[in-house]
């Protein structure tokens, strides 16, 4: 399973019902968090999602909605005595913020935490099954993207006819990788004749808050699934700019020219009520555009 939890789609008032930004990822049985506003906690409960799976966390950047529901989260793992090692990445002043907060309160965690600071665009995470970069966004602080990769052999086993060769399964990881084998008498089997081609791997991009900058589509170029904030409609373009964000039609834009396959647009402003508009305009120049309505699961 590879699929986007939405927990938060508002800028930074919350209001409406609507809640700051942060995103769960799952992929396979682990669980990454995108940044993590005010009352993500309380959307964990809400939504089901294990905070004990989580093992790592990407906060984009320092403005308050992107990273308050921090500290809560880390102290709440520690009460819950958790054990597994947690590592969380973002802007150098973070691991400063979150120590000062620890030991202000006393806080001594039942778990190793390791904070990482962002600082050039590169993989910053590389599992068995996927990995994670991270470019920068155009915001008025430091900010940064992030981009989630599947890892994927090229070939996967054939269940229908593996079991009539004489083929290891010691081997099979080599059959993926589109290796022949050669039995004990010297007889080859070919690549093709027990396996069969994969899936393409999926990738999500998380573009955070930016301007509409059209440097970051080389990062995220024909990623599976794109989120693009979308703070104001087409009509506060000048606003958009001076605030370092973004309309529905920059977005929309933007994964047309970067060949997404499927647009979610976010981090509404609390100005607007009604957010049905932005699907709207964003639709006109990306059809395959959704909206990041709290709660929703997008399966990539």
């Amino acid at each position: 399973m590879f699929g986007v939890t939405i927990l938060g789609n508002n800028s930074a008032i919350p209001s409406n019902d609507r809640h700051p930004t942060s995103q769960v990822v799952t992929i396979d049985e682990q669980l990454l968090l995108l940044d993590c506003g005010e009352g993500t906690q309380m959307q964990f409960n809400r939504y089901k999602v294990k905070r004990s799976k989580i093992t790592y966390i990407f906060i984009s950047h320092l403005h308050g909605d992107h990273y308050f529901g921090l500290i809560g989260l880390i102290t709440s793992m520690g009460l819950l005595n958790r054990l597994d090692d947690l590592h969380i990445y973002g802007p150098a002043d973070l691991k400063n913020i979150i120590n000062i907060q620890l030991d202000a309160a006393g806080i001594v965690l039942p778990f190793k935490l390791f904070i990482h600071a962002l600082g050039e665009t590169t993989i910053i995470v590389d599992e068995k099954k996927f990995t994670v970069s991270c470019f920068p966004a155009d915001h008025r602080i430091e900010c940064w993207g992030f981009v989630i990769r599947e890892k994927k052999n090229p070939r996967k086993i054939n269940i229908d006819v593996i079991a009539q060769s004489e083929i290891p399964k010691s081997y099979y990881d080599e059959l993926k990788k589109g290796c022949d084998y050669i039995t004990k008498d010297g007889r080859t089997i070919l690549n093709e004749e027990v396996t069969i081609a994969n899936s393409p791997a999926k990738s999500y991009a998380f573009c955070a808050d930016t301007r509409y900058d059209e440097r970051i589509i080389e990062y995220i170029k024909n990623v599976t699934m794109l989120y693009h904030e979308t703070t104001y409609l087409k009509d506060q373009l000048e606003r958009a700019h001076e605030r370092y964000h973004s309309t529905t039609e920059q977005a929309a834009t933007m994964a047309l020219k970067a060949g997404a396959g499927t647009l979610i647009i976010g981090h509404f402003s609390s100005k607007y009520d009604n957010i049905t508009s932005f699907l709207n305009e964003a639709k006109v120049i990306f059809p395959n555009t959704m909206l990041a309505h709290e709660g929703a699961t997008f399966k990539l």
